[in-house]
């Protein structure tokens, strides 16, 4: 007799097909979606493709240690969960399910600005190390209570998105008359400050208000008062020119995180991984070199470590876990990564994190493939 197949995924795809069937098309569409042509969607994920890992044999590697340090925070293996706003759009427990998931794994969580429950409440209900992910609003003092307030519940670190000057052009978005739901804005933007007097309106005017709130001029002069807010470490995310890395040591900025923001933002861009191992060694040491956009594998997270990041930040497969099986689909996802990550590390010869290094990647001419 044949043994029933498991309805449990393999892998972080897996997850992605489940939170289609269970997800209303424009929720599922607003967070698999990028912009535009979707052409640096697309290349995130097909720029890992690309990349190719040469093995180093006859290594003893019968005992592996995953355990990184992130910004002083130890981590069981090099994943953060990254920032994903409202996330109770997807699942009933939101963002409590998500921190409770990354402190059962040992790993950081980034709790993003735009959370529906307020950093306080998700600190309370967590063991994660938690970053903090800030937008900041036009109205400088509740920017900076947000920092107050971060560093205050016990948050490790500031993150500050960079690459959000607009809003990209999210063409699904448009197509299937996305509306963020004003009774989730609401609740988003009270956990920020704002209080039932800035709030006093047809709800259908939400949407605008916040897109107004959040309009900043993002300048350097922005990083440095933020420099001068906290003594927490400091993370710039979005950054993708060397030159503006090199700049961000200057500041006293602490760690970049590599990312075209999932593809969401400007479409046309390099692909993430493809500028990442020219900006680590710019830097070379000078600050925490994170990473973002279109980790699938836990090949994946082997080659941007191999690149020259610290650690990476994940995204959408947590969310289309999350969407399928609350805290537990989040578990369960981080587990395959960690098992995928365990045995690349084991196959490419690498005991230790520290072991892993750009000599185990491929630097060969492309192949040709014989069409005759």
């Amino acid at each position: 007799m044949k043994k029933p197949k498991s309805k449990s995924p393999v892998n972080l795809a897996g997850y992605e097909r489940l939170a289609q069937r269970v997800l209303p098309k424009p929720i599922f569409d607003h967070a698999a979606g990028g912009a535009e042509d979707e052409i640096t969607l697309r290349d995130n994920t097909a720029a890992f493709e690309r990349l190719r890992l040469v093995p180093h044999i006859l290594r003893d590697v019968t005992a592996r240690d995953h355990a990184v340090t992130i910004l002083g925070q130890r981590a069981s293996f090099p994943v953060i969960l990254a920032p994903i706003a409202c996330l109770r759009r997807f699942h009933r427990d939101g963002e409590l399910a998500a921190a409770r998931a990354a402190g059962g794994a040992g790993i950081p969580c980034m709790l993003s600005t735009g959370s529906c429950l307020s950093l306080e409440e998700v600190a309370e209900a967590s063991n994660a190390s938690l970053f903090f992910q800030l937008y900041p609003y036009s109205d400088a003092e509740i920017t900076r209570r947000l920092v107050e307030r971060a560093e205050t519940a016990g948050y490790k670190a500031i993150a500050l998105t960079v690459d959000v000057p607009v809003g990209g052009r999210r063409e699904r978005d448009i197509i299937n008359q996305y509306v963020y739901p004003p009774r989730l804005l609401r609740k988003s933007l009270t956990k920020v400050g704002f209080t039932d007097k800035h709030l006093n309106f047809d709800p259908t005017q939400l949407p605008a208000f916040a897109a107004e709130a959040l309009t900043v001029a993002f300048t350097w002069e922005l990083v440095a008062w933020l420099r001068s807010l906290t003594r927490l470490p400091l993370l710039l995310k979005g950054v993708l020119a060397k030159s503006d890395a090199l700049r961000a040591v200057d500041y006293g900025v602490d760690g970049v995180v590599v990312s075209n923001h999932g593809g969401r933002q400007l479409d046309g861009t390099p692909a993430a991984i493809e500028v990442l191992e020219e900006i680590a060694g710019a830097v070379h040491g000078r600050m925490e070199i994170l990473f973002d956009s279109g980790v699938r594998r836990g090949t994946d997270v082997l080659k941007a470590l191999a690149l020259g990041a610290k650690a990476v930040l994940l995204g959408r497969p947590y969310v289309w876990a999350l969407a399928a099986g609350g805290q537990a689909g989040v578990q369960n996802a981080l587990r395959l990564l960690r098992e995928e990550f365990d045995v690349a590390m084991a196959l490419t010869g690498s005991a230790r994190v520290a072991e892993i290094d750009s000599s185990l990647i491929w630097r060969g001419a492309a192949r040709q493939i014989d069409r005759g």
